[in-house]
């Protein structure tokens, strides 16, 4: 398939954004029935869907589980933050991004003892400054990072930092958010004792709940610790192994519709072949942004093809608001700036999407330039 169907048959506009994403009209239409959240149809249903998730990191019980947490992605990545250190615990954070800043945060919020290795949101963090943490800092049990660092597009390098935790025995914590389902990861070579990450990104469902891929013994670690009732990780894993139900009412809708992507996964060819559809988005989105005089806020060596910053034109004329306006008005929707120090846009290469809906958002915005009349 060269392009989506769905542009062509819902009057909804394409969201070229970092999620919640455009959609297939069928796992839109998987959510037009009601399921009783304690019935074994539901009950099965959940079952399959973690199971699933499990095969798509490439792992299986019992060495690793999967745990359902209601809400969006940002309240996993509290679950298991605030489940897995412990009182006497110390997490070493590493943010290059509002994203790896949001870890900061959480901690702080529950009061866990914790650090933060800070980079510019244009440079990548390094194993050897992380290394040289955990060695100057025994304290330190969890250390925590962002893989696809959606403020920016940047791909943290989460193996070779992996290497340097579980070398020092620590726990390593990956908030997948935007990458998970897009691009490979393997969380037993790389060392990952949680990986987390959204129902509403690249497996392409819509929003409702994150999802948790966990190391038996590392989750196991988890009984006890909780600082909250509602985002117990534990807890949770061990409603959905005793009887298969949630503890607390379910996304039963998002979970309908997510069983349905996964099926929409495994059509299109697994993970790697998602992957290629999203790199050719990339592809022809940077070639076409660069031809019309846009610029990228990373270097191509640090980009992923998740989601592009792209700086704002210095020019008088050009004015963001209008921009995103006038985009939205000939039917597309594209994503702000999240970077600090810079004035930037994001468009996102990630949803059902196809490279021709690209080659149509570039027609968009270049009849823009010519409304506006700026030179990017």
């Amino acid at each position: 398939m060269e392009h989506s169907n769905y542009i062509a048959s819902a009057n909804d506009k394409p969201l070229f954004t970092p999620g919640p994403l455009t959609t297939s009209r069928s796992v839109k239409q998987a959510m037009l029935r009601d399921v009783g959240s304690r019935d074994f149809t539901f009950i099965n249903l959940v079952r399959d869907v973690r199971q699933r998730l499990l095969a798509i990191a490439g792992v299986a019980a019992p060495d690793y589980e999967c745990v359902i947490m209601q809400g969006s992605g940002t309240y996993s990545v509290e679950a298991v933050i605030s489940s897995a250190v412990a009182a006497d615990g110390k997490l070493l954070a590493i943010s290059n991004g509002a994203y790896g800043q949001r870890i900061t945060q959480i901690a702080k919020v529950h009061k866990i003892d914790a650090t933060t290795l800070t980079y510019p949101e244009d440079a990548k963090p390094t194993a050897a400054d992380v290394e040289a943490a955990l060695v100057q800092d025994p304290a330190l049990t969890h250390v925590a990072l962002v893989h696809s660092e959606t403020t920016t597009g940047m791909i943290n390098p989460i193996d070779e930092i992996g290497a340097v935790v579980r070398r020092h025995k620590r726990r390593l914590i990956v908030d997948a958010m935007s990458s998970f389902g897009g691009m490979p990861i393997e969380p037993e070579k790389t060392g990952i004792d949680f990986l987390v990450s959204s129902a509403n990104k690249c497996v392409e469902g819509v929003p409702g709940f994150g999802l948790i891929v966990a190391s038996r013994a590392a989750l196991l670690e988890c009984e006890g610790r909780a600082r909250s009732l509602s985002l117990d990780v534990f807890g949770q894993w061990k409603a959905l192994e005793t009887n298969g139900q949630f503890r607390f009412t379910p996304p039963t809708h998002a979970l309908l519709a997510f069983h349905q992507a996964l099926d929409e996964l495994v059509a299109e060819g697994g993970v790697i072949a998602r992957a290629q559809r999203y790199s050719k988005n990339y592809q022809t989105l940077v070639a076409g942004m660069r031809s019309l005089g846009f610029k990228e806020y990373l270097q191509p060596q640090d980009q992923g093809h998740i989601i592009v910053s792209f700086r704002f034109p210095d020019h008088p004329r050009f004015e963001f608001e209008e921009f995103y306006m006038r985009l939205s008005d000939k039917g597309y929707v594209i994503y702000p700036g999240k970077v600090s120090n810079a004035d930037c846009f994001r468009i996102g290469c990630i949803g059902r999407l196809f490279p021709a809906d690209f080659t149509a958002l570039l027609a968009a915005i270049r009849e823009v330039k010519i409304e506006m009349d700026f030179v990017a």
